[in-house]
Order: C-alpha cells, then structure tokens, then sequence
C-alpha cells in the first residue's frame, strides 16, 4: 500500500518509484558511521527486500530524508538506514519521518519495531522508541566477526553475486 502524508514543505511517500537511489547511497555509503563504503549493488538490493519512506520537498519533489524498514508487516519490523540530509535537519523531519513509519505499521499489528543509535536517541524517542529493557534478551549474528559464527568468513555466506 503506497501512502503519502504531508509534514510542513514536506510529503513523506511509501512510493518506491520516487525514491533516487543514487542520492539515497550517496549519503548513506559517504555521511553514515553505519554504512560508510557501502556499494551501490548492496544499497540497491537493501532498497528491494524492504519497505521504503522518502521525504520529498513540496516544491521541486528534491529528496530530504530517507529510512528502510524490513519486516514481516505481521509481528516484528526492524528500522533502519534513516537519513535526513544536511540542509533538511532542524526542523522537525526525522522525528516526522519515523512517526510516519510508526503510523504505517499500525494498522498491521506489528508489536515490536526496533533500531539501532549511537546518536539519534532523542528523534526516535519523540516517536515512542525507549532504550531495551533488558539488552542480555537480544542477540545478533555477524559473520564478519571472528568466532564459532564467523570462522568460515563472510564470502562463504554470501550468495554469488552480493558483497
């Protein structure tokens, strides 16, 4: 379901036809601590197995701010990738752009959205997010790290053709 809410000089779009991709890996693989060198093939597969937000200026449709959520749209989403660029930042968009994700999923029932911040708590919290209560209840499986998990090394978990 594509849908499209306004937030002052604003429209935030479910529409992944308006998305641009080049700009979207410009600032995530150049101005991100989370995705800097990420590759174009990467970002773009990223952006087809999930659910897509753009934030486009009113006049002139130019992209402001961006997130991806990956989900099930049943019981559980994971959000990610947001980027609100430079010149946009200040003004209210982050926290609009995640209260839309909020929003969006809604109507679905999915009972837990979480994300990963090293910095942005404060945009995410004005949205309903709050620190894990217990952190010892999550874990995470990172073939890029050494270990029983890992010993194999990311290429031989990879598919042909991905990085």
């Amino acid at each position: 379901m594509k849908e499209t809410n306004a937030f002052g000089s604003y429209e935030i779009s479910t529409d992944p036809d308006r998305l641009d991709r080049a700009q979207i890996h410009r600032w995530l693989s150049t101005d991100t601590y989370w995705a800097l060198g990420r590759s174009r093939g990467k970002q773009d597969a990223a952006i087809d197995g999930s659910l897509n937000f753009g934030a486009y200026a009113k006049e002139g449709g130019a992209m402001a701010a961006y997130a991806r959520v990956v989900t099930d749209l049943a019981t559980f989403a994971w959000l990610c990738d947001v980027y609100v660029a430079p010149a946009a930042r200040g003004g209210g968009l982050g926290t609009a752009l995640v209260a839309a994700v909020r929003d969006h999923l809604a109507p679905y029932g999915v009972n837990r959205v979480a994300l990963a911040t090293r910095d942005a708590h404060g945009v995410y919290g004005k949205a309903g997010f709050t620190p894990l209560e217990d952190p010892r209840e999550w874990m995470t499986l990172d073939p890029r790290r050494p270990g029983p998990a890992g010993a194999a090394g990311p290429e031989a978990t990879r598919p042909n053709g991905t990085d």
